[in-house]
């Protein structure tokens, strides 16, 4: 559970209907405080969509560590792109400064761009003549003296680092992980409460979105890093809608919209499901089609699964068996299978123990990495004790690890979460 946030909450109060035919109609002027859903003004599918717009919609995920919308869709026009895209990384050299030896905000700034730039270039290099992009050009050495590394404040007992790494099948050909870290920036751009995805200018964001992931690759030169941006496509809410799921299904605009960041740029993107009432297996039919491109990958948020009746928004925490997760696995292995594509990468939320039940049955295929993501918000010292209790005791396969920017008191800096072990091969912002 995260802060008290929700696109919701952002809707005028009260209950609208909007009934919207595709290809030929728009969202009316934007009312309450929304700030006018950008780029939902361009046309939406070619069948009809109703929308219920609630003060209840929720969704936007996660608590303190260890601790109405929805759309009716008659028919699919989908239209799978040509397998064009290409991973576009950022590496920096071993030989580089570390990004906190610099003296002030503004030697940062210049030496991050120094540093883009030269990954750049190590890139185009390696595109032209097959040269590794290790092999990029040497930087400029800041003239403060380098920082003494401080002793690890995570501990973990032998008994939990012999787990560590978990036995699974060797990494197929293209894999992300581990030759890349994966830095992602999560939300929806509907909404500024919902995560860093939504909360700046598109422009802005992504540039931001840039900045950080050179932080990462300079805090652990050597180590790809790719960008990635976390879109949560299916999103929790209070109201039931017709179908009386408890979720609203983003509009096929938007999800193109925010795809289309990531596949210029040579990123991913992760389509996150809040379930609600609903299913894994009906929820992943609305996104098989997009999952049939390179660079879209899967997520399951567990705190939305809703059981026993239970509503999304309540005292009451979701959860998710292994048999769920199995199935996503399921699905994902047969869409690479069937398109030759690379492996897919699914990634799960984790704060509690009873969010992720039966963990050690999931089912591990080389067509799919599977991370387990800490996704609760606190101080550095609750949150390490989250990883080290509910990720790194049970784990899987690979370990993701999430920042709040405003509720992480204070946000670990890149250099904190690399003494993590295992080291998190997933980083996500919101």
């Amino acid at each position: 559970m995260t802060a008290n946030c929700s696109i919701g909450n952002a809707l005028a109060p009260g209950l609208q209907i909007i009934t919207i035919k595709r290809s030929t109609a728009f969202l009316p002027p934007c009312t309450g405080h929304m700030d006018c859903f950008p780029g939902l003004s361009k046309p939406l599918r070619s069948t009809t969509i109703t929308a219920f717009l609630t003060v209840g919609l929720i969704g936007c995920g996660n608590a303190p560590a260890g601790a109405a919308l929805q759309q009716t869709v008659q028919e699919q026009d989908w239209d799978v792109r040509p397998q064009l895209w290409s991973p576009r990384a950022i590496v920096i050299p071993r030989s580089a400064p570390p990004i906190d030896s610099v003296g002030n905000a503004a030697d940062t700034v210049s030496l991050l761009d120094s540093i883009l730039d030269a990954s750049r270039r190590a890139e185009s290099a390696k595109a032209k003549s097959g040269v590794d992009s290790a092999s990029a050009p040497s930087l400029p050495v800041s003239s403060q003296p380098v920082r003494k590394p401080k002793r690890s404040s995570f501990n973990i007992s032998p008994s939990d680092s012999a787990r560590w790494p978990v036995k699974a099948p060797p990494p197929l050909p293209e894999s992300i992980i581990p030759e890349h870290r994966i830095v992602a920036f999560y939300g929806n751009p509907l909404s500024k409460r919902m995560g860093i995805l939504g909360e700046l200018p598109p422009e802005e964001m992504l540039r931001r979105l840039e900045v950080v992931a050179t932080q990462w690759a300079a805090a652990d030169s050597g180590q790809k890093v790719l960008p990635a941006l976390h879109l949560i496509a299916t999103v929790a809410q209070t109201y039931p809608g017709p179908g009386r799921k408890y979720r609203l299904q983003m509009p096929d605009s938007l999800i193109e919209r925010v795809a289309s960041w990531a596949e210029e740029r040579g990123w991913i993107i992760f389509l996150d499901i809040q379930v609600g009432l609903s299913t894994v297996e009906d929820e992943l039919k609305v996104l098989v089609p997009y999952l049939r491109r390179p660079y879209v990958h899967l997520a399951l948020d567990p705190e939305f699964a809703m059981k026993d009746g239970k509503r999304p928004g309540t005292d009451w925490m979701g959860r998710m068996d292994a048999s769920e997760v199995n199935h996503a696995v399921g699905v994902l292995a047969k869409i690479v299978e069937e398109h030759q594509l690379p492996p897919k990468v699914l990634v799960v939320h984790r704060f509690t123990r009873n969010m992720l039940t039966n963990a050690s049955q999931i089912r591990l295929d080389p067509r799919v990495q599977v991370v387990i993501d800490m996704d609760g918000w606190g101080t550095p010292g609750s949150k390490m004790g989250a990883y080290r209790w509910f990720v790194v005791r049970h784990p899987v396969q690979y370990t993701g690890f999430k920042l709040f920017y405003k509720n992480d008191k204070p946000m670990m800096t890149p250099q904190q979460v690399l003494e993590l072990y295992p080291k998190p091969m997933y980083i996500q912002y919101q």
